[in-house]
């Protein structure tokens, strides 16, 4: 996409965004000092953008970034990747099929893979792929499934 267009994209976006709340409009505009309603303008573009850029997200909790809500469509996640193990013995997987980690996260085979092996708890790391995807590395397997969390 051309970067002009991205831009007019994002820019209409956020003030769509930034007119659904107009009382933050009113409280920024009643404020006197130029530089505290500059601040209060600015807030609410900063407010807009991310949530033109995250649209159905919830706000990031203020705790920092959580590798338990990894890969949840919900809110977007800081952290790239995890690691963890399939517990117990893991022989293969085919379209659709759960893999429950033993960090009791389940993802599901987003793609039509399939793959037959005879492991003892491999250990895995899940990391984001292109366009929101995510990738399943699997111990001891050269293929990569793409899946998606559901649990």
């Amino acid at each position: 996409m051309h970067p002009i267009v991205a831009a007019a994209l994002l820019l209409a976006l956020a003030s769509q965004a930034a007119w659904a709340d107009p009382d933050a409009l009113r409280r920024c505009r009643a404020l006197a000092d130029d530089a505290a309603r500059l601040a209060c303008y600015d807030a609410i573009a900063t407010r807009a953008a991310a949530a033109a850029a995250a649209p159905g997200a919830a706000p990031a909790p203020a705790g920092g970034p959580s590798a338990a809500r990894f890969g949840l469509p919900e809110e977007p996640s800081p952290v790239d990747r995890i690691e963890s193990r399939i517990a117990g013995r893991f022989e293969g997987w085919g379209p659709r099929d759960r893999i429950r980690l033993a960090n009791g996260q389940v993802w599901q085979v987003a793609d039509d893979s399939r793959g037959a092996y005879w492991l003892d708890s491999p250990r895995v790391v899940v990391r984001r792929g292109a366009l929101g995807s995510f990738l399943l590395e699997i111990e001891g397997v050269r293929a990569l499934v793409r899946v998606r969390r559901i649990e």
